[in-house]
């Protein structure tokens, strides 16, 4: 994996349900915190968010920014992001394999944070599999999308 990736997570998020949990090691990524006062500037990444242009090959290269909240708490987020960036967004074939329910809320059938990392580095030419360790709807997340060949085999 050659993309730098960028998580900025709402505060409230719970990070024992993070699907990212395991890549806070990776020397490719960055984990921020969005606490009160907190500002990004974005420039020159490129910006995962809904009802943009969808991601590709063309945005290989560039910084990856991923926010990391529930549907209802990412305009919050989304609000402390700056600057001279491009918006992207996943093409809507892609299907989320975790089982989303809330109780509050109406969710979009949005993806699970490692679903949407995953796919946007796949569509940039950059997937690593690795991404998916650990991540329990994996294999199930890699066959709904027709992406099983993903998984090495022995």
């Amino acid at each position: 994996m050659l993309t730098r990736v960028t998580v900025i997570r709402h505060p409230r998020e719970n990070l024992k349900k993070c699907s990212l949990r395991h890549l806070h090691a990776h020397p490719n990524f960055e984990f921020l915190k969005a606490s009160d006062g907190f500002r990004f500037d974005a420039t020159g990444f490129t910006v995962l968010e809904m009802n943009a242009p969808a991601i590709s090959m063309e945005d290989f290269g560039r910084p990856l920014l991923l926010l990391d909240s529930t549907w209802f708490l990412l305009p919050r987020i989304r609000a402390k992001i700056f600057g001279d960036f491009i918006s992207r967004s996943l093409p809507p074939t892609v299907k989320t394999a975790y089982p989303r329910v809330s109780k509050m809320h109406s969710d979009p059938d949005g993806l699970a944070t490692v679903e949407a990392l995953y796919a946007a580095l796949k569509a940039i030419g950059d997937p690593d599999r690795s991404i998916l360790d650990g991540y329990h709807f994996a294999e199930k997340f890699l066959e709904i999308n027709g992406w099983l060949p993903d998984i090495p085999r022995a």
